[in-house]
């Protein structure tokens, strides 16, 4: 077994004692809950604040890895929203949730420790290139596709729709994190000590604490109502979307590095977000959660998979 398939198992084996401690009702959902919060409000943040501080990214090129990464949510938006509507006969705006259900990745409680176990500090910095756009970028066109679409006698206003966005984006703890440690370093001033031992300390539970918390989350989401929808959009989430990014590394030549975790990132299960969109715009939980639930049961077995790819195709 290579070092970074033994690092993927440990990374789903968290998720799975999560989630095992759920089933048996040692912890209680709130349980997941208040670790999830802390995780994202106060530990990841840390980390990603950390990060901005010293990261040097390797040489990658982030309007090459921004465009291709998000060329491949396009498609995989695309064709998870023709599944849900033209294969699945749901309609449009289930359709949306079926977009992005099939190309949301789970970048932060999964992306953020699976990276760093198995490419390390210089694979997370390329990670975090991708994180620092990837939540708004995903919200800003999922907001704007559900106001087409519900638009009605109140039309389409784009205004509105930028002040709830930015509003939304400048409260989020890990776009601050990036922010506030790029403007750190922009200052050229040194972390005091102290200051960095109480950021050493709460970044380094991060990754396990957001592993836990997820897994025990997963037992309140659960699987419910027809599967067929939920395993094709994991499918094409696990299997098809990486193949896609894969490809679009190729065609804009991205570096082995950034290649191996432009694709990693794409290989990852679907994360909460899409529950909790599907439960805003008050259509498809069912579909977004099955989805969720079943591509992190299986995500062990693809993402060991892409592993092994990343590893013959880059070396």
């Amino acid at each position: 077994m290579s070092p970074q398939v033994e690092a993927a198992l440990f990374i789903f084996g968290l998720v799975a004692i999560g989630y095992l401690a759920g089933l048996t009702g040692y912890l209680r959902a709130e349980t997941g809950e208040a670790l999830g919060e802390f995780a994202v409000g106060v530990a990841l943040p840390l980390l990603l604040f950390r990060t901005m501080l010293s990261a040097d990214f390797h040489g990658a090129a982030p309007w090459a890895l921004w465009a291709a990464y998000f060329s491949s949510v396009a498609i995989a938006w695309t064709l998870g929203h023709l599944m849900t509507t033209r294969l699945f006969g749901r309609d449009a705006r289930a359709g949306v949730v079926g977009g992005v259900s099939g190309s949301f990745s789970n970048t932060v409680l999964l992306g953020i420790p699976l990276v760093l176990g198995v490419y390390g500090q210089a694979g997370f910095e390329v990670l975090a290139l991708i994180v620092s756009v990837h939540l708004g970028a995903m919200m800003a066109a999922t907001i704007v596709v559900f106001a087409v679409l519900e638009g009605g006698d109140r039309g389409f206003r784009p205004l509105d729709l930028a002040r709830t966005f930015v509003g939304k984006l400048a409260v989020n703890p890990l776009i601050v994190g990036i922010v506030a440690g790029l403007a750190w370093r922009m200052t050229g001033v040194p972390l005091p000590s102290l200051a960095a031992r109480f950021v050493d300390g709460l970044g380094n539970i991060a990754g396990p604490l957001a592993l836990f918390s997820m897994g025990l989350g997963l037992r309140r989401y659960g699987i419910s109502g027809n599967l067929r929808p939920g395993l094709t959009l994991a499918f094409l989430k696990l299997m098809v979307m990486p193949a896609i990014m894969l490809g679009m590394a190729t065609l804009f030549g991205l570096p082995p590095l950034v290649a191996s975790v432009a694709v990693l990132t794409a290989a990852l299960p679907a994360g909460v977000n899409c529950y909790l969109i599907a439960v805003q715009f008050g259509t498809g939980q069912a579909l977004a959660s099955n989805t969720i639930t079943l591509a992190t049961g299986l995500g062990v077995a693809t993402t060991s998979f892409w592993i092994m790819v990343l590893h013959a195709v880059y070396g």
